[in-house]
């Protein structure tokens, strides 16, 4: 599951918002689809450059997130890169382009459902979620994190 990062969810969210606003919207087009308009929230590059990096690799999202070796710097492992930096990991990438996580789809607004990979509602759909989700997840451990500093520090004035 993807590290709660503030990066992230502010890229998720500003992906939606991108959308949601007319952005260029074709799930087979690696510049355009789902990652690829992730891709181009964090890197500000446009959706044609990441559409010729990608095709440095081979295959769809999915199996060049697998196939990512972060020696080689090729220009796809370096789209790769950017996404895991921000806190996603390959299945994480493979779920964004097949909007399927299950533990995301319970996140919807109006419950779980399933979605549609090609349609662009959707995708808005499971960005805001996920983004919702992670924010949960950080302020939780945000929340955790601080209660044990509380701990530690009465320990620490009574003894």
């Amino acid at each position: 599951m993807a590290t709660p990062t503030v990066e992230l969810i502010q890229a998720l969210r500003d992906t939606a918002t991108r959308l949601r606003r007319g952005a260029h919207y074709a799930w087979g087009h690696h510049g355009a689809c789902n990652c690829g308009n992730l891709l181009q929230t964090i890197t500000q590059l446009s959706e044609g450059e990441i559409l010729r990096y990608a095709h440095t690799g081979i295959g769809e999202w999915t199996e060049l997130a697998e196939e990512f070796c972060p020696v080689t710097q090729a220009p796809v492992t370096l789209l790769i890169k950017k996404l895991e930096e921000i806190g996603l990991t390959p299945t994480d990438i493979h779920h964004i382009e097949y909007l399927d996580d299950k533990a995301v789809l319970q996140n919807l607004e109006g419950g779980f459902r399933w979605l549609k990979r090609n349609k662009k509602e959707d995708a808005i759909a499971y960005f805001e979620a996920f983004a919702n989700m992670l924010e949960e997840k950080l302020l939780q451990s945000v929340h955790v994190n601080t209660a044990e500093l509380l701990q530690q520090e009465t320990m620490a004035t009574t003894i």
